[in-house]
């Protein structure tokens, strides 16, 4: 097996430009750096990457905490990091915390024990049981909420729920319920908040009655719909929190016989690639899912190499996809 004294015999250069070359490449010429790659690719050399790290006191991991492996949305904003990380040679160690902060806690151990260099955390601010920002531990919160106290990347949700709601009042909508996800989510929070924003714009009453909370996933969306069903006076249309869950819904009204949207109307908010294919595709919110992910990467990078970024919060635009699930109510 070929050692990296082999290497530097083969490159005709010194073992420490090899090592340079292999921790930090931008470091040395790009002939030096040809010269190193032939040799290795001739010799078939395979660096001893736990020497590097020990070396470099680096791990060259990144943790990504996840409250919910399952979500859609989550994997999307996953691969954007992903796509930084490999480019930038770090691996990425997928944390699954199942929104347990106990479990957040062995994810941040990782990173106070050096196993890792820095964290992205997927689960937005909650002030009351908040374990970051820390100051030993490198990290980015990714689709975050507003008044995250860290570095963040988020959307405007309280001004893209505004627009939902705004548009189906243009249709001539007023009575507009709203499947929610858990009343303690901050996402749900900011989204409620620009609901309500709305429906004062537009002088209409807030009234609890048709705010339904679910849990961002499938069966909540279901059983919502099963409610609204069950009301004298029904909404004309329906805001979820998430696509999952309006989707859900649609099969919930369509189960009871109503139609979208010439009975009542449906809105989301992700832009599931599935939201495209539903039937009748869904209005919804476009989130910047991959976006949010290598932009919280890049700035995780920024930090390790000791180059804090001058903008603390980034707020990357959104898109509101009118499609075939909203419409006028009926007369």
């Amino acid at each position: 097996m070929a050692t990296i004294r082999d290497v530097a015999r083969e490159a005709g250069l010194s073992t420490g430009t090899i090592s340079k070359a292999l921790s930090n490449p931008d470091k040395i010429s790009k002939k030096n750096l040809a010269k190193v790659q032939s040799a290795i690719a001739k010799l078939n050399y395979k660096p001893n990457m736990l020497a590097q790290k020990f070396r470099s006191k680096r791990s060259n991991t990144i943790v990504v905490m996840v409250p919910d492996i399952a979500n859609l949305f989550f994997a999307n904003v996953i691969s954007g990091v992903e796509t930084v990380a490999q480019a930038a040679g770090f691996s990425v160690l997928l944390g699954d915390t199942k929104d347990s902060v106990a479990r957040e806690k062995q994810f941040i151990n990782m990173v106070e024990t050096r196993l890792a260099d820095g964290l992205i955390n997927l689960r937005p601010h909650r002030p009351n049981d908040a374990l970051l920002p820390k100051e030993d531990v490198l990290s980015v919160a990714a689709s975050s909420c507003e008044n995250t106290p860290s570095y963040s990347v988020r959307i405007d949700n309280v001004g893209a729920m505004h627009k939902v709601v705004s548009y189906l009042l243009s249709q001539g909508h007023k009575r507009i319920g709203v499947i929610t996800g858990l009343k303690e989510n901050p996402h749900t929070i900011d989204r409620l908040n620009g609901y309500k924003k709305a429906l004062e714009e537009a002088d209409i009453e807030y009234d609890q009655a048709i705010v339904i909370e679910g849990d961002f996933n499938y069966w909540s969306g279901l059983s919502a719909a099963e409610q609204f069903c069950k009301m004298d006076n029904r909404p004309t249309a329906i805001c979820s929190f998430n696509d999952e869950m309006a989707i859900a819904a649609i099969k919930g009204f369509n189960d009871k016989g109503l139609k979208i949207p010439q009975d009542i109307s449906v809105t989301g908010f992700d832009d599931m690639e599935v939201s495209k294919y539903a039937i009748p595709t869904l209005t919804t919110v476009s989130q910047p899912a991959a976006k949010i992910g290598e932009r919280s990467a890049e700035l995780l990078f920024s930090l390790i190499k000791g180059e804090p970024p001058a903008l603390v919060e980034h707020i990357l635009p959104y898109e509101f996809i009118i499609r075939e699930s909203t419409a006028p109510p009926k007369k």
